[in-house]
């Protein structure tokens, strides 16, 4: 059993683990969780003696095995199965001593223990796992050096899983991986034999694979039993009761001060007002529960233009003439879809969305743009494009120059940037601080199009779902290529398939796509009927989803017409009471006064109409939205 025992851990003046105690079970997969910046890397670096503790002990068994993914990618000329066989110690120091001379009675002693530990199988079984995360068997025979840092740190990740320490710990291992490579993770951690302690913000990851989740906030540890979701609804109760309770005690408190505030002076009641003082004093405060609220993301709406938005004609695509790494795309986005691409790192996902965002022109074919049409493009590499001395207000400021300094914080704002934060240095931010910047940054001039490739690293679980809100109310379309698997499932309503040089329409759900890929059939032939009891194919709903959700398009083009003209009205009122607010307007022209006066009352009239008519239309769209939500579920 890991046991941690009243640890107390600070940087600087700000306290991590403030006598934190937590037991963990055996053999058990345990989620860990809690929000950016809290000190959940810091414990895992506490348990491997890699940091030491201000105060406190973390008792790990004698003869555990501890293991996690190394902090520097591997390198060298090794292949990459040789890098992963290497992470077996034991069994890279047995074969090597094996090749010395050795009297029987020792090499019998070895081959035994090779045998037991299954060491002949051990590069079928290296080669597995590095297939699962995406290496196929040439790359494997290939030198680590000659990979990037993000695919180095997957050969990292598959040593520490083919070590199969008796203590595994991982600290966002999917920030690396692809949809496949997470799905693929996800099936292993199920049918691990030993401790699994693994920090994520995926809740699916956890939902799927935590047995328990360990929960670090306000330097203290809580244990609580099942996944993500249960873990939820556990703290919710747990803080309704410490909310109930605390009322009860504030009253007993009240009651308690009462009587001594009455009798502390009467020497026939001093007695029991001194004992009422002591039981007061007793009575230790429980602390209000404080929940962190979580930032919402607000993208800005953006103007109407014609559909579809993007076409394309048998496009071929690529980074060299003669050499497409897509082929032969025609395909057509409208101006409400919502498509997530599917498909193995490699294979053209990044490539396709370079083509979407304009950064990527095509060598052969036609893409056909609306005109007007406005793209955000959102990637983790633009992370390394911020100015890390300069602050958010002047990244967005560049982007806009004349706009008033209050429109750019109020932008700033709608993505968690307080006054504060706006004026930090980039440098000083978290990570998930920078890639709400990056949001706000694509976004800033209100674009029909948002693409997202992988847009949830660094975010922390409330930021994720934050996400998910502000996606499902952005009334432009959407193309995402993720590995969170909630938030494709929350957000989009078509599947695209990148594979083989094409992009197709996968059709099938993304349950379906997970069985492929657990089974690596995902290029061989499939049943493309659903296998629920209802006999429903839930592709066809998510077709069938769309074409309501079309439906519903003119009402939500006039919700839009209507927010326009109520924002017109407003500003003519602002201006009307301008030119009231001269005082020698009615003494100078009474009757161009009367007229003005006249023309305000006219336009409050006509801004209490409009808004009564988007109240009406946007209850309207709501109730139409749950009936399209009802019948999809």
């Amino acid at each position: 059993m890991l046991q941690i025992s009243d640890i107390t851990y600070r940087i600087g003046k700000r306290v991590l683990l403030d006598s934190a105690s937590a037991s963990m079970p055996t053999d058990a997969r345990i989620g860990f969780v809690g929000r950016n910046g809290t000190g959940k890397s810091t414990l895992l670096g506490l348990i491997t003696g890699r940091i030491e503790p201000e105060s406190g002990k973390i008792s790990v068994p004698r003869r555990w095995r501890v293991g996690g993914v190394a902090q520097e990618a591997p390198s060298g000329p090794q292949s990459l199965i040789e890098t992963v066989l290497a992470a077996d110690t034991e069994r890279a120091a047995l074969l090597t001593e094996l090749e010395g001379k050795l009297d029987p009675f020792r090499h019998a002693e070895i081959e035994t223990r090779l045998a037991d530990m299954g060491a002949h199988a051990a590069p079928a079984r290296a080669a597995r796992i590095l297939a699962g995360l995406g290496f196929s068997p040439a790359v494997q025979e290939g030198p680590t050096s000659a990979l990037s840092g993000g695919w180095r740190m997957r050969v990292a990740l598959a040593a520490v899983l083919f070590s199969e320490p008796d203590l595994l710990l991982l600290d966002e291992p999917t920030n690396y991986l692809d949809l496949e490579g997470t799905i693929w993770l996800e099936n292993y951690l199920k049918t691990y034999p030993h401790t699994v302690l693994i920090v994520s913000h995926d809740r699916e990851l956890l939902n799927a694979v935590a047995e328990w989740t360990l929960h670090l906030e306000g330097g203290k540890l809580n244990l609580y039993r099942g996944g993500y979701n249960a873990f939820e609804r556990q703290r919710a109760e747990r803080m309704a009761q410490a909310s109930s309770m605390r009322v009860k005690q504030e009253n007993e408190r009240k009651h308690i001060q009462s009587f001594i505030d009455r009798f502390r002076a009467q020497a026939t009641k001093a007695r029991q007002a001194q004992s009422r003082i002591k039981a007061l004093a007793r009575l230790q405060p429980i602390p209000a529960a404080i929940e962190d609220p979580t930032i919402p993301i607000r993208f800005p709406v953006p103007e109407d233009v014609a559909p579809p938005i993007i076409t394309m004609e048998r496009v071929q695509l690529g980074y060299a003439p003669g050499k497409p790494v897509l082929r032969d795309l025609t395909l057509r986005i409208d101006a409400d879809d919502r498509i997530a691409l599917l498909g193995s790192n490699g294979n053209g996902k990044s490539t396709f969305s370079k083509l979407l965002a304009g950064v990527l022109p095509p060598l052969e074919g036609e893409v056909v743009r609306a005109r007007k049409l406005k793209v955000g493009y959102f990637a983790q590499h633009q992370l390394d494009a911020l100015r890390p001395k300069d602050t958010p207000f002047n990244h967005l400021r560049d982007l806009a120059p004349l706009e008033s300094e209050s429109k750019v914080r109020a932008r700033l704002g709608s993505f968690g940037f307080s006054a504060d934060k706006a004026d930090r240095a980039v440098e000083t931010l978290s990570g998930g601080e920078k890639t709400r910047l990056l949001l706000a940054l694509c976004t800033f001039h209100g674009p029909q199009l948002l693409i997202l490739d992988e847009p949830t690293n660094h975010l922390d679980v409330d930021s994720r779902e934050a996400l998910v809100h502000a996606l499902n109310d952005y009334r432009g379309a959407v193309v995402m290529v993720s590995h969170d698997t909630h938030l494709v499932e929350a957000c989009a309503d078509r599947l695209w398939l990148v594979s083989e040089g094409r992009v197709r329409p996968f059709d099938d759900d993304l349950e379906g796509y997970r069985r492929l890929i657990i089974q690596g059939t995902l290029d061989g032939p499939r049943d493309k009927k659903e296998k629920s009891g209802s006999g429903t194919n839930k592709a066809q709903e998510r077709r069938d989803a769309a074409q309501r959700r079309e439906k519903l398009k003119p009402l939500r083009q006039q919700i839009q017409k209507l927010e326009r003209e109520v924002e017109r009205l407003i500003q003519e009122r602002d201006r009307l009471d301008q030119v009231l607010a001269s005082g020698d307007l009615f003494g100078a022209d009474p009757r161009k006064g009367e007229e003005i006066a006249k023309a305000r009352a006219e336009t409050l009239r006509a801004i209490e109409e409009a808004e009564a008519r988007w109240i009406e239309a946007q209850e309207d769209y709501d109730a139409q939205m749950a009936e399209l939500e009802a019948a999809s579920a």
